[in-house]
């Protein structure tokens, strides 16, 4: 599949639930109102889309949520879409997840041949944790982290840098992740779908960031690359790598491979534009998947150059009013 831009897309995020046991403030209102369960794919249906766009050239397929993990019966789907990896056509089957289930799942992850997944972690303080998720348990996140690890699994943290909240602990969750053996990945604030604060006051760029680090660090840029929109430096004194991933001040659209797809069939060929495709009427219209097929290289030729984000006093609503947990980042 390739875009109007030349770019190929080899990486399919789907969202398999837009529900989930946090409610970290950037991402979603504390009283949320989720989809009725009767609107969702099913397991089934969702393995038959994963396998057409992996049929059409797909190389990397990252489930997330919302949290994915509490979507009921996910692993029948996880071990499901493994005979990709065993046959060769699916080069890496990853997840995103809060951590929250992960010591329940972690050997079954594993045995699937999920080698790698990112957890989200913002901070290493538990009130503050408290906090930033309205709803988390951190001894039950870290237990999970523990668990996978032990399971064989790679782990790279996702933080997202927020304001006032997380901007000095940054350091030290670096060491703490690369001591761990851990890749650390900082995120600047997205403007997804409306919240309860003013995203202005959480946005913390991280070209400051970095400078504050570079300080304190030194840090070399390398080539390293995951599938993601994330630039990688190495860490001198810690041996580890720092990813960053600046949809704001430095967006990462020229080179993206990526397409997302959401629990009730919309595919979003931008995660920052609002355009979308139904697939769900056409996967349901046949059993075959000529309509399917069609459906999907009608969207991918119309991918957008790049999104359009942007924070700022005036611009207080956000970019595209779908919260982050609809189409898993």
């Amino acid at each position: 599949m390739i875009d109007p831009f030349g770019r190929a897309i080899t990486y399919l995020r789907i969202s398999v639930t837009d529900r989930c046991d946090f409610r970290c403030v950037y991402c979603m209102a504390e009283d949320m109102t989720f989809l009725p369960k009767r609107d969702l794919l099913t397991l089934e249906e969702l393995d038959r889309l994963s396998t057409a766009f992996v049929e059409k050239g797909v190389r990397k397929l990252r489930l997330t949520g919302g949290e994915p993990l509490v979507r009921r019966n996910i692993m029948h789907l996880i071990r499901s879409l493994s005979r990709h990896l065993q046959s060769g056509a699916l080069d890496e089957l990853t997840i995103t997840t809060n951590g929250s289930q992960l010591e329940r799942f972690a050997a079954e992850l594993a045995d699937c041949g999920v080698k790698r997944i990112n957890v989200s972690l913002d901070t290493l303080n538990p009130d503050k944790f408290k906090e930033i998720t309205r709803w988390g348990d951190y001894a039950k996140v870290m237990a999970g982290i523990k668990a996978a690890q032990a399971a064989g699994i790679k782990i790279k943290l996702n933080a997202v840098a927020l304001k006032g909240f997380n901007d000095g602990e940054i350091p030290s969750m670096l060491e703490w992740a690369h001591g761990e053996g851990m890749d650390l990945t900082l995120i600047e604030t997205m403007p997804l779908g409306e919240i309860d604060g003013d995203r202005t006051d959480q946005y913390l760029p991280l070209s400051a960031v970095r400078a504050g680090l570079s300080e304190r660090f030194t840090l070399t840029d390398i080539p390293y690359k995951t599938g993601g929109p994330a630039r990688y430096v190495e860490v001198k004194e810690t041996g580890g790598r720092l990813g960053f991933i600046t949809p704001l001040t430095h967006n990462f659209c020229e080179s993206c491979n990526r397409v997302r797809l959401t629990c009730t069939g919309t595919l979003y060929m931008c995660l920052g534009q609002e355009d979308a495709a139904d697939l769900r009427a056409p996967l349901r219209a046949s059993e075959g998947n000529e309509l399917l097929s069609n459906a999907i290289d009608e969207a991918i030729g119309r991918k957008p150059k790049g999104h359009d984000f942007i924070i700022d006093r005036e611009t207080r609503k956000p970019a595209v009013s779908r919260h982050m947990s609809v189409t898993g980042g």
